[in-house]
């Protein structure tokens, strides 16, 4: 079975979400993803998805050799074949392992593509959801060669990270492609490590199902924290393991990190990867940040919208039934004036119905110590405030 037991979450065709949450399962930690039946239109299914995440531990289990890359000079003359020989190299094994107290608390496993080497070091990425479980982590070469693993950074809401190891003997490094021009019906390969080190490098071939999907998500400990991810989808199949790893076009170029997948009966071929593209700006903030920096208002909120009852407090016009309600504040947002109760409408003019819209307008359009004008209602009356946008932590 490899490395790991996947856990799978089924949900509401009613709900339009994907949630992400941290829970526990048979002798370690998942991820889970929630993905509703309205991405398939009208199918009135009820969907279960899968991040690739193990819950046994690393440690229990024995060194398995790895296949080979394929070597290019014996390769026949079809263009898979090609592609893969390309980047075959370049895709390795990541074990995550939690040690607390010099005891090893859990773990798990997933993919990662070499993508870089400087100053000594071979740089990796995979996803967050791959290393988010541990502390220490091993890469496995496509030879079975066994590294140290160190991490760079990571970014919850892109579900990307980078690690580390010795570049000594790397050769190969994959080659980023253009995921902006992708098309529907164009072959994709997916290459990575399903159900452990026994499969190994297994190569999946499909084709690019759609070149964006926006997937709506929760993401944190207690699937609080809403975002959206933008991701390609695919019928190359991605199973359990596949996290993190490549998938390539027929150029052999990298072209998304597989992250997810949606699995169920009736329900095939509905796998997303995250684009290259996107990946590539977060890369470069890891490497050079550690981590991706983002523009902090200051409040924990709720949206208005969520509640049918109890509104009564916050004395709001008959025509309000949108906007985000501050359930805490802290600087900035409280060194400018905003309190707790504070329903907030508009971000410099424009409407913001949802702490989703909210999140979004300040990620997409503002940056650290930005100027923010907010709109909001206190006690029935419409006011405005300006602030200096802080650091997210």
């Amino acid at each position: 079975m490899g490395l790991f037991q996947d856990d799978f979450y089924s949900t509401k065709p009613s709900r339009g979400t994907v949630r992400l949450r941290q829970g526990t399962g048979t002798g370690g930690k998942f991820l889970a993803v929630v993905i509703a039946a309205s991405l398939l239109t009208g199918s009135g299914l009820t969907l279960l998805v899968t991040r690739a995440f193990p819950s046994s531990t690393p440690a229990a289990q024995p060194a398995i050799a790895v296949n080979a890359p394929v070597d290019r000079s014996d390769s026949s003359t079809d263009p898979v074949v090609e592609a893969v020989s390309q980047v075959q190299a370049a895709v390795v094994s990541v074990i995550t392992t939690d040690v607390k107290d010099d005891k090893i608390q859990g773990g798990g496993m997933g993919s990662g593509v070499i993508f870089r080497k400087m100053d000594g070091k071979a740089l990796i990425v995979t996803n967050n959801h791959v290393i988010d479980t541990g502390n220490t982590y091993e890469i496995v070469l496509a030879d079975g060669t066994r590294r140290d693993g160190t991490l760079v950074g990571k970014d919850e809401y892109t579900d990307l990270a980078v690690l580390s190891m010795k570049d000594d003997g790397i050769k190969t490094v994959a080659e980023f492609g253009d995921s902006d021009k992708l098309r529907p019906g164009e072959t994709a390969i997916a290459i990575g490590n399903p159900l452990g080190l026994s499969f190994s490098h297994t190569i999946t071939k499909g084709v690019i199902s759609s070149p964006l999907q926006t997937i709506p998500v929760f993401l944190g400990k207690d699937g609080d924290l809403q975002w959206e991810m933008e991701v390609i989808q695919t019928d190359a199949p991605i199973n359990q393991g596949n996290s993190g790893g490549a998938l390539i076009n027929l150029a052999g170029q990298v072209i998304g990190i597989n992250s997810m997948k949606i699995s169920d009966t009736g329900v095939e071929g509905l796998g997303f990867a995250i684009p290259v593209n996107s990946a590539k700006p977060v890369l470069e903030a890891l490497i050079s940040d550690h981590k991706v920096k983002r523009p902090k208002m200051g409040i924990f909120s709720e949206d208005l919208q969520a509640f049918s009852s109890g509104l009564d407090i916050l004395k709001l016009p008959d025509g309000v039934k949108s906007g985000v309600i501050v359930t805490d504040v802290a600087d900035p947002a409280k060194g400018a004036g905003l309190e707790t109760r504070d329903v907030i409408v508009a971000l410099d003019g424009k409407d913001v119905g949802s702490t989703m819209e909210l999140r979004k307008y300040l990620f997409g359009k503002k940056k650290i110590g930005d100027k923010l004008e907010v709109t909001f209602y206190r006690g029935g009356k419409k006011e405005k405030v300006s602030l200096t946008l802080g650091e997210l932590d």
